[in-house]
């Protein structure tokens, strides 16, 4: 079961990415219920193990492709992010002081802590694009305009997923022409 969570997170977020097109050094956000994964009610039954399956399926990707991962905690945390503190820098935001677990912050945002050289909690992001698993609610995370994203990966494990991509808002009426490249 493990393997077969990673290579579904690893997949989606290959197609997210070919589709999305995020530019270098972009973040992404992750938001993450472990519980609806196990097939579980959200926040009922937090697990490491497929924590670790799903950063392992997604992290190496975003790695090789120049992106930084935002990792969101749960609700209890008020759905912070844990991302590196190059990223917090490069962007800009100021940490703020918590430390997730697996009850308070959520399996996958506590296994993205242990694994990152130096995380930073902050309190909000505006990512590229994200996916959400298992009914997390990255939307507060994410850039405006988003753009809902259908790939052929439609859940993993047991959680269903929703992915977005983000593009510039629309401004200027009816006179004003856009650039098709960005839609």
């Amino acid at each position: 079961m493990l393997e077969e969570i990673k290579k579904q997170s690893e997949q989606a977020v290959r197609e997210l990415l070919a589709l999305a097109d995020p530019g270098p050094k972009s973040l992404v956000v992750i938001g993450c219920s472990t519980s609806e994964v196990g097939g579980e009610k959200i926040g009922t039954h937090s697990n490491m193990e497929i924590a670790e399956a799903i950063y392992q399926g997604i992290a190496p990707v975003l790695s090789e492709k120049g992106l930084y991962l935002a990792a969101q905690c749960c609700e209890h945390l008020n759905r912070s992010v844990i991302i590196e503190e190059e990223a917090a820098l490069y962007y800009g935001l100021e940490a703020v002081n918590v430390m997730p677990q697996m009850k308070a912050g959520g399996s996958f945002a506590t296994t993205a802590y242990t694994h990152f050289d130096h995380p930073v909690a902050v309190e909000e992001v505006k990512a590229s694009c994200g996916i959400d698993i298992g009914g997390t609610l990255i939307g507060m995370h994410l850039k405006r305009v988003a753009v809902p994203v259908r790939l052929s990966v439609r859940q993993i494990g047991e959680a269903p997923i929703i992915c977005a991509r983000t593009r510039p808002k629309f401004i200027g009426g009816e006179r004003a022409h856009y650039n098709p490249e960005l839609l």
